[in-house]
This record gives structure tokens, sequence and C-alpha cells, in this order.
């Protein structure tokens, strides 16, 4: 393991030499015209931000976060952690921020479901996304992503990601993080949400503002039943504890 660790390390300074030293261009190479212009536009502005992410990386988190309304793990039900890995990044305590499998596995679900059930990102890829990225679809930033990814699977426990990346993703209905999250839609703290209401949350950042039940119940009904069954077949839970979730009435705040 120590020597693992080790290879990534050194893999993590090549790369950032590589951007410092300006091989971020050899990707912009291959990227449509208006992608290069803004990722010319990023590099201008934040060349040694990027730099700093790779060498400084706790540092560079611990200024993103908000530790006002932030909420521990231990303070999170253990069916929202499980709903969250089930749907995003089923292998998340198997890979090591960057899942060549996990992509083939999502892509080959969802077109056997002919709908987009599982996501190819990593919740590791997710998190450095919402901290430091933005979500312009480029090589250079893809590349960039899976550094920072691997990065901090190097200096964070995997208990530790799943709790930043709880606190940071969007919700929708203007809630970021699991706390805004619970007392928008619920009224409720983190700590009281039963397996219906996790499942709801966990399906909402897929499509925040699309499936918020707020906006439209039904979508955000249908999701919950697709977090269910993706629990369901990771062994999170039964189908009988799952159709027991998705008939429980969702008591929104509103």
């Amino acid at each position: 393991m120590r020597s693992r660790k080790f290879i990534w390390l050194m893999a993590l300074l090549f790369a950032a030499a590589f951007l410092w030293a300006g091989g971020g261009s050899i990707f912009r190479k291959f990227e449509p015209e208006t992608a290069r212009a803004k990722s010319a536009a990023v590099q201008a502005v934040g060349v040694w931000d990027r730099v700093y992410r790779v060498i400084a990386l706790k540092s560079a988190v611990e200024a993103k976060l908000d530790r006002n309304k932030y909420v521990k793990l231990e303070d999170i039900p253990l069916s929202l952690q499980q709903a969250i890995i089930a749907v995003e990044d089923n292998r998340f305590y198997r890979h090591y921020g960057f899942d060549i499998e996990g992509i083939l596995r999502a892509a080959l679900v969802n077109l056997q479901t002919g709908a987009l059930v599982e996501g190819g990102s990593t919740i590791t890829q997710q998190l450095v996304r919402n901290l430091f990225l933005s979500q312009e679809k480029t090589f250079g930033r893809k590349f960039e992503e899976v550094i920072l990814a691997i990065n901090m699977e190097l200096r964070y426990s995997k208990e530790e990601i799943l709790e930043m990346y709880l606190n940071t993703i969007y919700f929708g209905s203007g809630a970021y993080g699991i706390g805004d999250a619970a007392k928008v839609y619920f009224g409720k703290r983190p700590a009281e949400l039963t397996l219906a209401q996790s499942a709801m949350l966990a399906g909402l950042p897929n499509a925040p503002s699309a499936l918020s039940p707020l906006e439209d119940l039904e979508a955000a009904k249908q999701r919950q039943a697709v977090v269910l069954a993706a629990m369901v077949r990771h062994s999170y839970i039964g189908p009988k504890m799952a159709q027991e979730a998705r008939q429980e009435p969702l008591r929104l705040r509103k």
C-alpha cells in the first residue's frame, strides 16, 4: 500500500510540473474552438492556483468548505450514505479516485435501462469538480479533475471524502449540502431523515433543478424509485424495505 501511494504521489508531482510547464495546451489542441477559448481564459487567470491545489490540497479544500453549516458523517443516516454510493459510485470504496470499470459499468446499466441510472464520474471526481472546477467538458478540465481526484484519495480517507461530498453537493431549490437539503425539503436535521426521504435526496444531484420535489413531485418519486432499486441491486436493502419506502408519503416542508 505504501509503495502504491508513493507511485501515485510521483505521478501527481509529474502532472503538476506538466501543467506548470503549459502541458495542458496539448489537450486543448483537440478541443473545439470555443472550448479552447474558455480554457485559455481559465489558464491566464489560474495557472498557479491549479498547481497550488495539487501541492497544498488540504489548505485549498479548507478554504472552500463552509464550516458554519457543515454536517459530520456520524450525523448523516447510513441509509443516505448508502443511497448516494449505490446510485452515484457503487465502487467508491474500491477505487482510487478514478474508476474505468465504473464508467464502463455505468454505461452498460444506462444502456440496459434506457435512462441515466448511474453516473460515470466517481464521488471523488464530483467533489473536486464542485470545489474547484467549471462544468465545461474539455480534455484539459477532465485531466485536471482526474489528477485532483487521485490526490484527494491520497490525502483523505473515504469517510472524509464522502462527508465533504454530502456537504457541498447541490440538491436543488437553493440547497447546497445535506444540512440545507434536509431543512428545505423536510424541515428536519439530516439525522432525522427516513429511508424514503434519504432515497429521494440521493436522487437529486443527478438533475437538481428538474428533480426537485418542490417543482415536480412525480419526477422526484420516479428518481427515488431508481435510487431504491440501485440500493436493492447492490444489497444495501431488501426488496420489501424498498417497496415500503416507495409507498411512504413524502411530507414536504411546503
